[in-house]
């Protein structure tokens, strides 16, 4: 049986099949549609049908993208409305009074995605500790229904105050207006988060109303595309916690997709890492419009529990409460548009050139230089063998391009060319060390993971100017968020806010809590409770601070291991620890996981010679160095055991890996390239 995926990038839209029986693999890459994502992953699959693919033999189909975050950050999404507590439908407005710029003091806080007329109050109250101050009145749900049909809204959030602790009244308010407005897409919070902070609990609620009839539309577009392409099979998305989740469940709650391609790449960098028997691994994707970073330590993702959609030095963004690989982006892929800022300088990106008009190069009428083509100009890129020669590219055209560039800097195209890729590769030098060294990782113990379109080209000068202790370039390093899709398990993320001492007295409430997020994950799954991994953490503090650190904890486990472990992870966290301090209990953290087998990784043959890999030499500009004569391979013929030195040029189908001199790659059996500094 065969398992596709798919990932709709920014430029391009990349499909993976994995034959579970004979372990071929097939590969598809189109150009992304961004009017209609669906139409890009159905292009990808008849590319792949070129190949052999048969898709009647697929039996499970994984997709991701970025729908979601592309219609909150483009406000694309729909017309919707909130109804809240009575006296409390500013929450939203208000905000928080925390700034990430502290003394920028023309801070303005974001602008609620719900305008104030379309915010209403409903009479009812439940306090803290999820007791019923005032009974909900049922004839203002009815009346808050007349004024949410009369303003034209396809969206409502159900935000009441502490509904985390008791959501009796907003689960019986939200079924009124479900019958009371059936062509209206009701969202209440307690379906989404039962975690405490009412700001950010009800933002999570206003954006993922927001989205969710796009994502319902989307998804049913795609399904249908799907089962016209001939795909029966069970259909699932890529979760932001780099779990699983069928259409069904993905529609009920769109934010878990918030961050979902770059998540895919993330899970195949732990199964990479498992295959090279390493637990610590940094992350790189360089695509074509963005670089993304993350860090996995012993074997897991780091997930961010404070994640905020379109924070930015000067902006305090907008929080969700749901479970986000810790992610750092910024704007510098292979299409990010070069230009000369107001100082006279080079910038790269944000704005990139995507995939219509696309880089100079590509000969869609594009004219802004890109990263792209400075990899031309400097002989990384091979015009004719792009894109496993697909696509043509043309020189002149990137020359052209950056012929302004080069006349403003006072240096020659190539010159310029060089040192564009010097600045792109130095801003990714700094998101690196934001997931490593600003969060107290050093480098140095980690291996790191290349992959993307345009990673492979920078990983060897990243890898150095980190000193990782070796850099690897996974197969089909252009497909790899695809690819690692395939490698994610179905999974949900349940938390619950219940504020207790950790002492003797409530300590048999941790085993309680965790009981009952575990029966809850075994019912939605469907499955009996053996076939589920569970992971338990609690976000603790000490008594009297306002923040928590999460503690990964067996539930079974004794009062003073419990404590041990809170005081050690708050050490590490904070470098100090109150042994004589009480401890607080906040959020209990469920991961659960259906126990499902991953994909295999295949072996090369280790047959042939690596002189049957050389398809030529190219001259190749690196750095401010001169140039230098690099023996270019084809990596599709490089056999396992083969090892060679910089500098070099590895091109394949989808990316081309440049080794510096003074650099040793060697491939090991799955066909990993595993870069490393000679002695």
């Amino acid at each position: 049986m065969i398992k596709v995926a798919t990932d709709a990038g920014g430029t391009f839209t990349d499909l993976v099949a994995f034959d579970e029986t004979s372990g071929k693999i097939y590969l598809g890459k189109a150009l992304t549609t961004p009017k209609d994502p669906s139409q890009g992953v159905i292009d990808s699959i008849i590319q792949s049908r070129d190949t052999g693919l048969s898709t009647a033999e697929v039996s499970f189909f994984v997709h991701g993208g970025t729908t979601v975050i592309n219609a909150i950050t483009e406000r694309k999404g729909v017309r919707t409305a909130i109804v809240t507590t009575q006296g409390f439908r500013d929450v939203i407005a208000i905000g928080r009074g925390n700034r990430p710029d502290l003394y920028n003091l023309h801070s303005k806080s974001p602008e609620p995605f719900v305008p104030r007329h379309l915010r209403f109050e409903a009479a009812e109250r439940i306090d803290a500790k999820g007791q019923v101050r005032t009974p909900l009145s049922r004839d203002s749900i009815d009346a808050v229904a007349k004024l949410v049909e009369a303003a034209g809204v396809e969206a409502v959030a159900v935000v009441f105050l502490h509904a985390y602790i008791n959501p009796t009244h907003e689960a019986v308010a939200a079924a009124r207006l479900r019958d009371l407005l059936p062509n209206i897409a009701v969202t209440a919070s307690h379906e989404i988060s039962r975690q405490w902070r009412e700001y950010e609990r009800s933002n999570t609620t206003v954006l993922s109303a927001y989205v969710k009839p796009i994502i319902e539309r989307y998804l049913r577009n795609l399904g249908g595309a799907l089962n016209g392409a001939g795909l029966t099979c069970p259909c699932y998305c890529i979760q932001s916690n780099g779990g699983l989740a069928d259409f069904g469940t993905a529609e009920g709650s769109p934010l878990v997709l918030v961050e979902s391609g770059p998540a895919g790449g993330v899970a195949g960098s732990v199964r990479v890492g498992e295959a090279l028997g390493e637990t610590n691994v940094l992350y790189l994707d360089v695509g074509g419009t963005t670089a993304k970073c993350s860090l996995v330590r012993d074997g897991q993702p780091i997930l961010r529990p404070d994640y905020k959609l379109e924070w930015s030095r000067i902006n305090p963004g907008y929080p969700l409460q749901v479970p986000v690989i810790d992610i750092v982006e910024i704007g510098a892929g292979g299409g990010s548009i070069v230009q000369i800022d107001e100082t006279g300088g080079i910038k790269v990106g944000p704005q990139s050139a995507g995939a219509d008009p696309g880089p100079a190069c590509y000969r869609r009428g594009g004219k802004d230089p890109t990263v792209t083509d400075a990899a031309v100009l400097t002989g990384i890129v091979d015009p004719h063998r792009f894109a496993g020669g697909r696509i043509k590219l043309d020189p002149q055209l990137s020359a052209e391009a950056f012929a302004p560039i080069a006349a403003t800097l006072r240096l020659s195209v190539i010159a310029a060319a060089q040192a564009v890729i010097s600045l792109a590769e130095a801003n990714m030098i700094n998101a690196l060390k934001l997931v490593t060294i600003q969060r107290g990782h050093d480098p140095r113990d980690l291996t790191m993971v290349v992959s993307g379109g345009g990673g492979p080209m920078h990983a060897a000068k990243l890898g150095r100017e980190l000193e990782v202790k070796r850099v690897v370039i996974p197969r089909y390093a252009g497909l790899f968020s695809a690819w690692g899709m395939l490698t994610a398990r179905p999974r949900i993320d349940l938390h619950r806010t219940r504020l207790l001492p950790l002492d003797a007295r409530s300590f048999g409430a941790v085993r309680e809590t965790f009981d009952e997020l575990e029966a809850e994950a075994v019912q939605r799954f469907g499955v009996s409770k053996s076939a589920v991994l569970f992971d338990h953490a609690i976000e603790m503090r000490y008594v009297g601070q306002e923040h928590t650190v999460s503690t990964r904890l067996d539930p079974r486990a004794e009062l003073q291991a419990a404590l041990a472990a809170f005081h050690a992870a708050h050490e590490k966290t904070y470098t100090f620890r109150l042994d004589d301090t009480g401890v607080e209990l906040v959020t209990f953290h469920l991961t659960a996981e259906i126990d499902s087998p991953r994909i295999g990784m295949p072996e090369i043959s280790t047959s042939g010679s690596i002189d049957e890999a050389i398809v030529g030499r190219r001259e190749l500009h690196v750095g401010d160095r001169d140039p230098v004569l690099a023996i270019v391979y084809d990596r599709d013929r490089l056999p396992a055991g083969a090892s060679f030195t910089g500098p070099a040029l590895v091109e394949e189908a989808t990316a081309t890996t440049a080794v510096l001199p003074g650099q040793r790659v060697s491939i090991d059996r799955f066909g990993l390239l595993l870069i490393e500094e000679r002695e």
